[in-house]
Protein backbone atom coordinates (compact mmCIF):
# COMPACT_ATOMS: atom_id res chain seq x y z
CA UNK A 1 0.00 0.00 0.00
CA UNK A 2 1.76 3.63 -0.75
CA UNK A 3 2.59 5.11 2.58
CA UNK A 4 0.02 7.94 3.75
CA UNK A 5 1.51 11.51 4.86
CA UNK A 6 0.02 14.14 7.39
CA UNK A 7 2.53 17.41 6.71
CA UNK A 8 2.46 20.29 8.80
CA UNK A 9 3.66 24.11 7.74
CA UNK A 10 4.40 26.11 10.01
CA UNK A 11 7.91 28.77 10.02
CA UNK A 12 8.14 28.72 13.78
CA UNK A 13 10.14 24.98 14.91
CA UNK A 14 8.12 24.99 18.17
CA UNK A 15 4.29 25.17 16.68
CA UNK A 16 5.64 22.32 14.26
CA UNK A 17 7.25 20.53 17.43
CA UNK A 18 3.33 20.31 19.25
CA UNK A 19 1.40 19.98 16.38
CA UNK A 20 3.93 16.60 15.65
CA UNK A 21 4.13 15.71 19.03
CA UNK A 22 -0.43 16.12 19.25
CA UNK A 23 -1.03 13.90 16.00
CA UNK A 24 1.67 10.76 17.89
CA UNK A 25 -1.55 9.20 17.71
CA UNK A 26 -2.13 8.71 13.82
CA UNK A 27 2.03 7.11 13.37
CA UNK A 28 0.63 3.65 12.79
CA UNK A 29 -1.74 4.84 10.09
CA UNK A 30 0.40 7.83 8.73
CA UNK A 31 3.70 9.31 8.30
CA UNK A 32 3.95 12.70 9.94
CA UNK A 33 6.69 15.42 8.14
CA UNK A 34 7.20 18.80 9.16
CA UNK A 35 8.03 21.38 6.33
CA UNK A 36 9.09 25.19 7.90
CA UNK A 37 7.79 26.91 4.78
CA UNK A 38 5.31 26.61 2.15
CA UNK A 39 8.70 26.39 -0.64
CA UNK A 40 9.73 22.82 1.51
CA UNK A 41 6.20 21.81 1.00
CA UNK A 42 5.94 22.10 -2.26
CA UNK A 43 9.25 19.93 -3.03
CA UNK A 44 7.79 17.14 -0.23
CA UNK A 45 4.94 17.32 -2.06
CA UNK A 46 6.74 16.66 -5.70
CA UNK A 47 8.99 13.89 -3.59
CA UNK A 48 6.38 12.16 -2.12
CA UNK A 49 3.90 12.28 -5.74
CA UNK A 50 7.32 10.71 -7.41
CA UNK A 51 7.16 8.28 -4.61
CA UNK A 52 3.64 7.19 -5.37
CA UNK A 53 2.66 8.07 -1.87
CA UNK A 54 -0.09 10.29 -0.72
CA UNK A 55 -0.16 12.81 1.27
CA UNK A 56 -3.29 12.74 2.93
CA UNK A 57 -3.63 15.63 5.32
CA UNK A 58 -1.97 18.97 4.99
CA UNK A 59 -2.21 21.56 8.15
CA UNK A 60 -0.70 24.97 7.24
CA UNK A 61 -0.40 28.24 9.24
CA UNK A 62 -1.46 31.23 7.26
CA UNK A 63 1.45 33.77 8.34
CA UNK A 64 4.99 32.58 7.06
CA UNK A 65 7.79 34.54 4.76
CA UNK A 66 7.75 34.28 1.15
CA UNK A 67 4.66 32.83 0.98
CA UNK A 68 1.54 32.37 3.49
CA UNK A 69 -0.41 29.37 3.69
CA UNK A 70 -3.39 30.82 1.97
CA UNK A 71 -1.45 31.27 -1.42
CA UNK A 72 0.28 27.64 -0.55
CA UNK A 73 -2.74 25.76 -0.42
CA UNK A 74 -4.43 27.62 -2.97
CA UNK A 75 -1.98 26.30 -5.54
CA UNK A 76 -2.24 22.71 -3.80
CA UNK A 77 -6.23 22.90 -4.52
CA UNK A 78 -5.21 23.87 -8.14
CA UNK A 79 -3.05 20.84 -8.63
CA UNK A 80 -5.13 17.78 -9.35
CA UNK A 81 -2.35 15.43 -8.19
CA UNK A 82 -3.82 16.74 -4.72
CA UNK A 83 -7.47 16.47 -5.43
CA UNK A 84 -8.16 14.02 -2.50
CA UNK A 85 -6.04 16.05 -0.36
CA UNK A 86 -7.71 17.21 2.95
CA UNK A 87 -6.34 20.78 3.82
CA UNK A 88 -6.61 22.64 7.24
CA UNK A 89 -5.81 26.31 7.87
CA UNK A 90 -4.37 26.07 11.37
CA UNK A 91 -3.75 29.94 12.42
CA UNK A 92 -4.23 32.58 15.06
CA UNK A 93 -3.68 35.37 12.55
CA UNK A 94 -5.81 35.03 9.60
CA UNK A 95 -8.51 38.29 8.89
CA UNK A 96 -11.79 37.95 7.25
CA UNK A 97 -10.74 38.30 4.15
CA UNK A 98 -7.83 35.62 4.22
CA UNK A 99 -10.19 33.21 5.46
CA UNK A 100 -12.72 34.14 2.55
CA UNK A 101 -9.74 33.06 0.38
CA UNK A 102 -8.57 30.51 2.08
CA UNK A 103 -12.71 28.85 1.93
CA UNK A 104 -13.20 29.97 -1.75
CA UNK A 105 -10.13 29.88 -3.29
CA UNK A 106 -8.11 27.40 -1.50
CA UNK A 107 -11.12 24.73 -0.87
CA UNK A 108 -9.67 24.43 2.65
CA UNK A 109 -11.68 21.28 4.73
CA UNK A 110 -11.41 22.88 8.40
CA UNK A 111 -10.32 25.99 9.85
CA UNK A 112 -8.95 25.78 13.55
CA UNK A 113 -7.45 29.08 15.75
CA UNK A 114 -4.18 28.42 17.65
CA UNK A 115 -3.93 28.49 20.33
CA UNK A 116 -5.63 24.33 19.39
CA UNK A 117 -7.14 22.13 21.43
CA UNK A 118 -5.40 18.64 21.23
CA UNK A 119 -8.57 16.68 20.98
CA UNK A 120 -10.34 18.78 18.47
CA UNK A 121 -7.49 18.88 16.10
CA UNK A 122 -6.75 14.93 16.96
CA UNK A 123 -10.73 14.40 15.76
CA UNK A 124 -10.39 17.00 12.69
CA UNK A 125 -7.53 15.16 10.90
CA UNK A 126 -9.16 11.66 12.17
CA UNK A 127 -12.52 12.54 10.23
CA UNK A 128 -10.09 14.19 7.20
CA UNK A 129 -8.18 11.23 6.93
CA UNK A 130 -11.28 9.36 6.53
CA UNK A 131 -12.51 11.01 3.83
CA UNK A 132 -9.39 11.00 2.23
CA UNK A 133 -9.08 7.08 2.87
CA UNK A 134 -12.62 6.45 1.43
CA UNK A 135 -11.99 9.08 -1.46
CA UNK A 136 -9.10 7.50 -2.53
CA UNK A 137 -10.81 4.06 -2.52
CA UNK A 138 -7.96 2.43 0.04
CA UNK A 139 -8.39 -0.34 1.75
CA UNK A 140 -9.30 0.69 5.02
CA UNK A 141 -9.92 -2.56 7.23
CA UNK A 142 -6.22 -3.02 8.23
CA UNK A 143 -6.21 0.84 9.89
CA UNK A 144 -9.54 1.12 10.40
CA UNK A 145 -9.25 1.23 14.46
CA UNK A 146 -7.30 4.31 14.26
CA UNK A 147 -10.26 5.73 11.45
CA UNK A 148 -13.32 7.79 12.34
CA UNK A 149 -16.18 5.39 13.08
CA UNK A 150 -19.06 7.54 12.32
CA UNK A 151 -17.64 8.65 8.69
CA UNK A 152 -17.06 5.29 8.01
CA UNK A 153 -20.04 3.58 8.95
CA UNK A 154 -22.23 6.47 7.13
CA UNK A 155 -20.05 5.86 3.77
CA UNK A 156 -20.51 2.24 3.87
CA UNK A 157 -24.30 2.59 4.84
CA UNK A 158 -24.84 5.32 1.74
CA UNK A 159 -22.47 2.88 -0.78
CA UNK A 160 -23.59 -0.57 0.73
Amino acid sequence: MDALFILCIDDQREVLDAISKDLAPFEGLCQIEECESAAEAEELLEELDAQGDLPAVLISDHVMPEKNGVEFLMDVNRDSRFAATKKILLTGLATHQDTIQAINLAAIDKYIEKPWKVEHLLATVRTLLTEFVLAKGLDYSSYRDQLDLPTLLAHLSKNG
